[in-house]
């Protein structure tokens, strides 16, 4: 399997096949909404654009990086977001990187966005349908991000088959500048549980596809199909 590793402004064609990783936090976050019953997540170009959604819609749920702000419901905290009810409901979701990078490659024919909390159903739904050529979006910190680069790293080596360890991807993630920065509450919104949650490995049993509907980049949860993974 053909794998690249972008980052946001190295996205200079749209690729066949696109993961959009961000590990911390705008794709765990997605991936704990779906597993607290959210239907779809909106993802949002802009601030405003959020803003504008919740308003023709007043029964999303709209969520963004940093503290909370007027107009929103949530913030992009896996921890925090676990006291919000989301059965059944939508969420418009904008943060700095990773909605940015999904953005980015929406033409693309197939969009994934990922973080560990899915990597297994990832790389089993790009077995499945026999990728070969996949560009994996490291969102965070201009394509420097190491968290999003492991994630991305370990997502690629699981498509392509083979048991491999998730433990020293995660180590490098654990180390990662982001992950400081959750710990020592440089960022604001965070929840104290929130870099063990971005640090979970195969939380949920489906991977996450992004595609526009009605003019919008709609996420949606995706049921991954089993299939032996190839001799490695």
């Amino acid at each position: 399997m053909d794998s690249r590793f972008l980052g946001i402004p190295e996205l200079t064609r749209t690729p066949a096949v696109a993961v959009v990783v961000d590990v911390m936090r705008a794709f765990t976050v997605a991936a704990h909404a779906f597993g607290q019953g959210a239907e779809k997540i909106v993802l949002a170009g802009s601030v405003d654009e959020a803003l504008a959604l919740k308003g023709r819609h007043p029964g999303w749920v709209a969520l963004k990086d940093g503290p909370p702000a007027p107009g929103f419901d949530a913030v992009n905290s896996p921890g925090l977001l676990r006291s919000i009810d989301l059965a059944g409901r939508t969420v418009v979701q904008k943060t700095t990187a990773g909605t940015v990078g999904a953005l980015a490659v929406k033409d693309a024919s197939l969009v994934l966005c990922a973080g560990f909390v899915v990597a297994e159903a990832t790389a089993g739904l790009l077995r499945a349908r026999r990728s070969h050529g996949v560009t994996y979006v490291v969102t965070g910190e201009d394509g420097r991000a190491d968290e999003d680069r492991a994630c991305a790293e370990y997502i690629a080596r699981r498509a392509e088959g083979g048991g491999t360890d998730a433990a020293g991807f995660l180590r490098r993630a654990a180390g990662s500048r982001a992950a400081a920065e959750l710990a020592e509450g440089v960022r604001q919104g965070v929840h104290p549980d929130d870099v063990a949650l971005c640090l979970e490995v195969d939380r949920f049993p489906f991977a996450m596809v992004a595609a526009v509907e009605d003019s919008l980049m709609v996420l949606r949860p995706c049921p991954v199909p089993p299939s032996p993974s190839p001799s490695p």
